[in-house]
């Protein structure tokens, strides 16, 4: 039950990545018609993201820790390395990229940097559901 439990909470995680990245801000962009009103929309809904982020990767992560028991190896250390991965990226995202492209800074350089680490958040989540819906069939 706690296995599938576990594998809802990360198909959640990866299903909100490509909802908000792949979907709902491209769509912001195409509709509103102003990009300063869109980027605005689109920051908040990556910061909300990111909560979303630590909450599914924190339980995964107690989740993990608790089946590995005294020793973490084989899978179970992949499937942390990979949580940890991706919350590594959500996080840094957030508070090291998102201020810099709110100010403004070198534009192009912080989005592209932050648009690498979404990508490197969303592929972490898929291979950890893939592997875990692997594993649960």
């Amino acid at each position: 039950m706690k296995d599938r439990i576990a594998l809802l909470v990360a198909a959640f995680w990866w299903g909100s990545l490509s909802t908000i990245g792949f979907l709902v801000v491209p769509m912001l962009f195409a509709r509103l018609g102003n990009p300063a009103v869109a980027g605005n929309f689109a920051g908040q809904l990556f910061a909300a993201q990111t909560w979303v982020a630590l909450a599914c990767g924190l339980l995964l992560l107690v989740h993990f820790r608790a089946q590995a028991g005294e020793r973490i190896e084989g899978p179970a250390r992949t499937a942390i390395g990979l949580v940890i991965t991706a919350l590594l990226l959500a996080l840094l995202q957030q508070y090291a990229v998102a201020p810099r492209i709110l100010a403004r800074e070198n534009l192009k350089l912080w989005h592209s940097l932050g648009s690498a680490m979404y990508l490197g958040q969303w592929l972490c989540a898929g291979v950890l559901l893939w592997r875990m819906g692997r594993r649960s069939a």
